[in-house]
């Protein structure tokens, strides 16, 4: 029972996850760095294709995120074959539908990018980048399908040791295909592009390889084509609103990247480099903010409702001491940061004319996190649904279009505007976590007391 517990401690949860999240932020780091050796135009086509490809990902993160917060509830209430079925369908599922998106992306390059008003001249190159990231969508849906469902057993050490690997066969390749060492043709973007289709390819056979072994019984080929109707029911009653919320931010980020390049290649250039920027300010609180939600899934699932409210709180105000440092760290080190990665004075200029708010924005976005996924963890995942459709639509996109496009603010307008939808939604999620509205209603069946109220449709087992 202790090592159970120490299995889902915060820190036992955080570090792999911290660890592994470091290492994919410098995936896109490295990407950018190597991608900027090419041209600040390449540089450009990557940050768009980028935000496309999140745009699809919403369509097999419902199914993964869902599975991922009921496998944690499951084994809570100790139900290991419920659990295991869960992440089956959910591999097979993604895997699926990036199998779908694979083929829509590799056919439609070109046309996704004029849709966002990519300028003409760097059509070409996006058409490149698309075409052959896009064509592997199947293996980013099962490398994020797999990393969660792995994850939320309490194993974050697998997907971390995983994404070392895949780190260093990526960052090897990049250099290979770029600058044409180690025998191999000089490709630019096309190799970036190939560097990452198997970089990905590699890290899904390992993800794999470690899945099947990852619940009490080992799962079998036969066992890929089980459906359980109940469960996925419940995955989708959880993931749903999950993956509206995800499209929501994603497609008012696309509305965002379509301002900005209304703006110039300068300016999606300059959001890029400081979107890297960000990550590495925002990386120990988002892994606090992760670890907490598989560990108050797994208290809630388990009936130990009061525990998971006080683990919302304790996970938020960690996360928000580590962020608020790091804010200060990005003041201290934008700079000469930025500097690695363009010459160009005019991007430079204008990515450091935002890094105050920059720094600003980021204790509003741990706050909007640490509750935002505490309350995913219970179940309650159609209030972040509702405030996010109307915060990140009504603030981020209409205030960025506002300040940005009508009042000539450019790049500084638009973080403005992203900064009030932040801690919008962060004072709105928080105040929900302190009203206790899904835990009361969980403490209530548990205990056999009526309650008066809508049924919190989540995977919850009841406890004698």
């Amino acid at each position: 029972m202790k090592a159970e517990r120490n299995k889902y401690s915060l820190w036992f949860l955080a570090w792999p996850i911290f660890v592994e999240l470091l290492l994919q932020l410098l995936l896109g780091a490295v990407d950018t760095l190597m991608v900027s050796r090419v041209s600040d135009d390449a540089v450009a086509v990557v940050g768009l294709a980028n935000q496309i490809f999140q745009a699809v990902m919403i369509l097999f993160m419902t199914v993964a995120s869902g599975a991922g917060i009921l496998i944690a509830q499951k084994i809570g209430a100790n139900q290991q074959e419920s659990a295991r079925t869960v992440g089956i369908m959910a591999v097979t599922i993604s895997g699926l539908i990036g199998a779908i998106l694979s083929v829509i992306l590799y056919v439609e390059a070109v046309p996704l990018a004029r849709l966002f008003q990519l300028e003409e001249r760097l059509i070409p190159m996006a058409h490149t980048y698309i075409s052959i990231v896009g064509s592997g969508m199947v293996l980013t849906a099962l490398t994020a399908t797999l990393s969660t469902a792995i994850r939320n057993t309490g194993n974050t050490k697998g997907p971390m040791i995983i994404a070392i690997g895949m780190n260093v066969i990526h960052v090897v390749l990049n250099y290979a295909w770029i600058n044409g060492a180690f025998g191999f043709p000089q490709l630019g973007l096309t190799g970036v592009a190939i560097s990452t289709l198997l970089s990905r390819l590699v890290a899904t056979c390992l993800l794999l390889y470690m899945f099947v072994s990852i619940f009490e019984r080992r799962i079998r080929w036969r066992d890929l084509g089980v459906f359980n109707r109940k469960l996925f029911s419940e995955i989708i009653r959880i993931g749903w609103p999950l993956g509206v919320n995800m499209s929501s931010w994603v497609l008012s980020q696309l509305a965002i990247y379509s301002f900005l390049a209304t703006m110039g290649a300068a300016a999606l250039a300059a959001r890029t480099y400081m979107n890297t920027l960000e990550s590495i300010c925002f990386m120990l609180g988002y892994s606090i903010a992760l670890s907490a939600q598989i560990q108050i899934a797994h208290l809630f699932g388990s009936g130990q409702t009061q525990a998971a409210y006080k683990a919302g709180y304790r996970g938020t105000w960690i996360g928000l001491g580590l962020v608020g440092c790091n804010s200060i760290l990005l003041l201290i080190i934008g700079k000469s940061f930025l500097g690695f990665f363009s010459s160009d004075k005019a991007i430079i200029e204008l990515a450091l004319s935002c890094l105050v708010l920059t720094a600003i924005l980021q204790p509003g976005r741990m706050i909007n996190m640490g509750f935002g996924n505490a309350l995913n963890a219970i179940g309650d995942t159609r209030f972040n649904m509702v405030i996010s459709l109307f915060s990140m639509w009504g603030v981020a996109a209409g205030l960025s279009y506002v300040l940005g496009l009508h009042y000539g603010l450019g790049l500084a307008g638009i973080y403005i505007a992203m900064m009030c939808d932040e801690y919008l939604r962060g004072i709105l999620v928080a105040i929900r976590w302190r009203r206790k509205k899904y835990l009361r209603l969980a403490e209530g069946r548990t205990k056999g007391i009526e309650v008066v109220g809508p049924t919190p449709k989540v995977g919850y087992t009841s406890h004698p």
